[in-house]
């Protein structure tokens, strides 16, 4: 197994990844634009046009592009988050010359009719009220909103109703023209493959219409710090659920910063699975909640570390009381080394569970070269994460774990005051 690079004049970079004991292939071709580059009047954009890739290009229809890669057992797809898009198809590794083909054809050659607009649309209408409609998936954007404010970062990936319904077909279109550029491109393949072979078919797909006739260098999005305002210290949707949903969120490390591994321990440690702290504290001694975990999530110039919690209503108090309590208690006194290293060893264990397949080797390399503009090898970072101390871990708590908070609460509550005094205490 082996990871090769290579960039092209037009500032492409093709990153492989052979695997010869598996009989796959996966493609995903990462584009490095999300959420947070949109302004407010295009607000949804990028995954706005995610969709409407698949709609049709100037060779394919919307049914051959998708039938092209199911007819063969494979399966494709796309995603957006807020620093990146990706396109992705995994097949059998006879079928991967098909499969770039398509994909490629997707970033070159789409369309984006006006039909197509206002068809999709009304889907994505359709998500934002499956969001509207899940408090557990809900909570996370309103954290988002409560904590960032107004500003690009901050905003819902998917957009809001408003932007949607007011977006045209060539603010959309424009866009797609504006940021789909070979020098924003990664191309990440991994499986039984030829890192030769795949630059040749990667070259020759995408050069479609003189999509590669530029020239230009590997685009990296920049770790310029984000300045978070003073926000509102609790943010409140007022539904009617049988649960209060919760998000405790507090600053992390940003993306470029060494202590994200000590970080990714601590959060593991804390509510990383059913051995963690605050899923021992809150739901095996006390039965509070049925759902309880946390996370660490990196961008470029800012950072997070959150924990998310479902109960009764009238036991929200209480819950947000016990995750103040233990944060505390551990900024303090830091962790046990049994408590450190079972962590570490969730931690690794996932990492290496999570490369058992074609399509996950794809997103590592993939996610690494378009936001670090290198990939780390696996044994590297299992390396970092193995060398994470019980110090480390307690100095970084002792720093972040005392921050001031921001709570996001989806449930029936009149208005936040009760919340508001608990964490000012």
């Amino acid at each position: 197994m082996s990871v090769r690079r290579t960039v092209l004049s037009s500032g492409l970079r093709i990153v492989t990844e052979e695997v010869s004991s598996v009989r796959s292939a996966a493609i995903g071709i990462w584009v490095n634009v999300g959420s947070r580059d949109e302004t407010p009047s295009v607000a949804g954009a990028s995954h706005f046009l995610e969709h409407l890739l698949f709609k049709g290009t100037t060779s394919r229809t919307a049914l051959e592009i998708s039938s092209s890669i199911e007819s063969v057992g494979g399966e494709m797809n796309a995603f957006t988050s807020k620093e990146y898009t990706c396109f992705y198809a995994r097949v059998i590794d006879t079928d991967l010359p098909m499969a770039v083909e398509v994909i490629s054809d997707l970033i070159t050659s789409s369309l984006v009719t006006a039909n197509d607009v206002d068809a999709e649309r009304k889907v994505v209408l359709e998500e934002i009220a499956m969001r509207d409609d899940d408090p557990g998936d809900l909570v996370h954007d309103l954290f988002s909103d409560t904590y960032y404010g107004d500003i690009p970062i901050g905003r819902s990936i998917l957009g809001t109703v408003q932007s949607i319904n007011d977006m045209s077909r060539s603010s959309v279109y424009n866009y797609y023209k504006k940021r789909y550029l070979p020098q924003d491109l990664v191309v990440a393949v991994a499986g039984n493959i030829s890192h030769k072979k795949v630059v040749e078919m990667v070259e020759k797909a995408l050069s479609r219409d003189g999509f590669l006739d530029v020239k230009g260098a590997p685009q990296v999005r920049p770790n310029t710090p984000i300045k978070v305002k003073s926000q509102q210290s609790v943010g409140l949707i007022n539904r009617k659920t049988e649960q209060a949903h919760m998000f405790y969120g507090l600053a992390g490390v940003a993306r470029d910063d060494d202590r994200r591994f000590t970080m990714g321990i601590l959060s593991a440690a804390l509510g990383g699975g059913m051995s963690s702290r605050l899923f021992q504290e809150i739901r095996e001694k006390r039965g509070l909640a049925y759902s309880v975990y946390s996370y660490a999530q990196q961008f470029a110039g800012s950072g997070l570390l959150g924990f998310y919690a479902g109960c009764h209503p009238s036991k929200a108090i209480e819950v947000v009381e016990i995750i103040r309590e233990v944060l505390a208690d551990v900024a303090e006194n830091g962790m046990t080394h049994e408590e450190i290293e079972r962590a570490k060893g969730a931690v690794r264990g996932s990492l290496v569970l999570s490369q058992e397949d074609s399509g996950s080797r794809m997103s590592r390399i993939g996610k690494n070269e378009i936001v670090y503009g290198e990939i780390m090898s696996f044994d590297d970072i299992l390396k970092e994460v193995s060398s994470v101390t019980s110090e480390a871990v307690r100095k970084v708590a002792g720093e972040f774990l005392v921050q001031r908070p921001t709570l996001a609460l989806v449930g029936p509550y009149k208005d936040t005051k009760k919340f508001e005094k608990v964490l000012e205490a």
